[in-house]
């Protein structure tokens, strides 16, 4: 077993030694990368790795300038070039400390879960729950393109399973079965992923109906004149009576300000069904 738990990697996960690339359908720049690769790949073969050249880099710089670049532009704008290039460095010298763009890409995903560190286990499980909920929601927002790209990449890497075995330690004194802790853990970080996804959902929203207004030349009043008209056809058609009644009550589901009013009803909801499940405490909080 390796001294540093960093290196607890899953054996399904990209390869530390490149694959040569495939061929057929690619971009110009998709080639030169494919290339490099190819290059480093036949060097790992001959047994003689890539050598350092330019300025010293590490793997955490890497990745950190990688996030920084996916935080802007989101992830499609990673390649191995794009970042040598953000880091003022040739592509080679990145292949020394990151075989791919595909174990990039997982080395982005871990260090942001890594970013979880300030939750400390009590061991009243509402309020750590809570907490837990509120830090994963602050995260996701932070990096906002990791919800829809994170589908694909199960969290498995070495920051995760550290988090998911201080998340676990929340329920160590009331001596659940595994799975039951487990299940109460994915349901609180299931129902932060939904609110997040819906909460993007509601942001692409508004500024569709921005680009929309401003393409019919429209003020902001005219345009909510408009929203309104459509509104009232709705309401006056006597299909929705459920729904005309909440807006009668004024009430906007999709309204950006009450979001986080929104979160915490939802969340009190949850942690009242999960804590109102949990058989008397038997001593003894989780370590952190």
């Amino acid at each position: 077993m390796p001294d540093d738990d960093d290196e607890l990697w899953p054996p399904f996960y990209p390869p530390r030694r490149p694959e040569r690339s495939g061929r057929g359908g690619r971009s110009p720049a998709d080639r030169r990368e494919e290339q490099v690769q190819d290059r480093v790949a036949r060097m790992w073969d001959q047994g003689r790795p890539p050598a350092h050249r330019g300025r010293a880099l590490s793997r955490d710089e890497i990745v950190r300038t990688a996030i920084a670049v996916a935080d802007a532009e989101g992830p499609h704008a990673i390649s191995m070039r794009r970042i040598a290039r953000e880091l003022n460095a040739g592509a080679m010298s990145l292949y020394w400390h990151v075989s791919s763009k595909e174990e990039l890409l997982d080395l982005m995903l871990d260090a942001i879960h890594g970013e979880i560190t300030d939750v400390k286990i009590t061991g009243d499980v509402r309020a750590d729950l809570r907490a837990l909920a509120v830090s994963q929601r602050e995260l996701l927002r932070r990096h906002r393109w990791v919800m829809p790209f994170m589908a694909g990449r199960p969290p498995m890497g070495p920051k995760s399973l550290r988090n998911i075995e201080r998340s676990l330690g929340v329920f160590a004194g009331h001596n659940l079965p595994g799975m039951t802790a487990m299940n109460m853990l994915t349901t609180v970080i299931t129902y932060v992923m939904g609110v997040v996804g819906r909460e993007q959902q509601e942001e692409r929203s508004q500024q569709d109906t921005e680009r929309a207004q401003e393409r019919l030349g429209l003020s902001g009043e005219e345009m909510r004149d408009v929203f309104w008209q459509f509104m009232q056809q709705v309401m006056e058609s006597g299909r929705y009576p459920n729904f005309t009644e909440m807006i009668k009550q004024g009430v906007d589901p999709d309204a950006i300000e009450t979001q986080d009013e929104r979160f915490e009803f939802g969340l009190d909801c949850l942690l009242d069904g999960l804590v109102a499940r949990l058989g008397p405490a038997t001593g003894g909080a989780g370590r952190d």
